[in-house]
């Protein structure tokens, strides 16, 4: 049996782009795996808490010396075993600013942790998530993927970067851009990006 995690980063609830367009993916995974196991996490409606010092110094290792060191370690050791039983991993990665939310980034700091998601070698970092599937839906008010606008784009070369050094390398990004430039290219937009999502998932 398959297990999805599914992770909405967006936080614009109901209105998001990004979360509808995931919920075309997961009915799609359904529909081809009615028995897959579903682990989601709206981190958009609830978000991960910043990094403090209590927190980076939990998730760094060693034993938590205060409530707050365990509290954050015992977040991040739920986040881990979800990323860790996930077969396929499905992202909602909204741009906002150039880059991804800070709610995405933030779970990131909780899973990306050493000797655990990652080791360091003499060879260089090595990722301890290999074989895992990641499809990205990225949604952008602007176009970014092409032409002058691209080097801008800092959401998409981070997200590959963060999955990469946890050893994820399988990742399809599927985006609805344009989304600002007018209801007639907002909707063509979101109906490639369903129709190409159908084909992915």
């Amino acid at each position: 049996m398959s297990t999805v995690l599914v992770l909405n980063s967006s936080a614009l609830g109901g209105a998001s782009v990004s979360r509808q367009l995931i919920d075309t993916t997961v009915a799609r995974l359904r529909a081809q795996n009615p028995g897959l196991k579903l682990v989601e996490r709206d981190i958009g409606a609830s978000p991960i808490p910043h990094l403090t010092l209590d927190a980076a110094t939990a998730i760094r290792g060693g034993e938590p010396a205060n409530a707050a060191q365990q509290e954050a370690r015992a977040l991040s050791d739920e986040l881990v075993g979800e990323l860790q039983a996930a077969d396929i991993i499905v992202i909602g990665a909204p741009m906002y600013n150039f880059g991804i939310p800070s709610t995405l980034k933030a779970w990131f700091d909780y899973v990306l942790r050493a000797g655990v998601t990652f080791r360091y070698t003499e060879a260089g970092p090595e990722g301890l998530l290999k074989g895992r599937r990641v499809i990205i839906v990225e949604s952008r008010g602007g176009f970014y993927s092409s032409g002058p606008a691209q080097p801008m784009d800092q959401q998409e070369p981070h997200l590959r970067t963060l999955l990469g050094f946890v050893g994820i390398t399988d990742i399809t990004f599927v985006r609805a851009e344009k989304l600002a430039f007018g209801p007639e290219a907002r909707h063509e937009s979101i109906a490639a990006a369903q129709a190409e999502l159908k084909l992915v998932a």
